[in-house]
């Protein structure tokens, strides 16, 4: 299963030692699913996870973030984004996501925030589900 993690699911996974996002990316480091990653994702990842905020939340530093961000572009797929499909998803701020599902051949985006991107992704082909959903599934 080809699946790309929103922004908001991998800081849930960083954040909360025992969810359903923590399993996810377990599960990608595992290569049980694969993980597909794009440079402005992984980048976005990072600005993210690294804020006083986060970290304080986590509990850990930025060099922590950069072991899990290593652990998951490892475990990914890279892609490449040959064509870029701006103000597809209702919130611009995930077109990155939705870019990186398109390019890819995703099979799903895992993300919380489920109707911002879910008409996009219908589009396409692809699916829009919390991590919840999909951990249930890979069970």
């Amino acid at each position: 299963m080809r699946v790309v993690l929103d922004t908001d699911v991998v800081v849930a996974g960083v954040v909360s030692p025992s969810g359903a996002s923590r399993q996810l990316l377990i599960a990608a480091a595992d290569r049980r699913l694969e993980l597909l990653v794009s440079v402005p994702l992984m980048l976005e990842w990072e600005a993210v996870l690294e804020r006083p905020a986060i970290l304080r939340a986590a509990k850990g530093s930025a060099e922590d973030v950069d072991v899990v961000l290593d652990q998951l572009a490892a475990a990914g797929t890279a892609v490449d984004l040959h064509f870029l499909w701006r103000s597809r998803a209702r919130d611009p701020d995930d077109d990155m996501v939705l870019e990186t599902a398109i390019n890819g051949r995703a099979d799903t985006i895992v993300t919380f925030n489920v109707r911002h991107l879910a008409a996009a992704a219908q589009y396409f082909g692809i699916a829009v589900e919390r991590p919840a959903d999909l951990l249930r599934r890979l069970r």
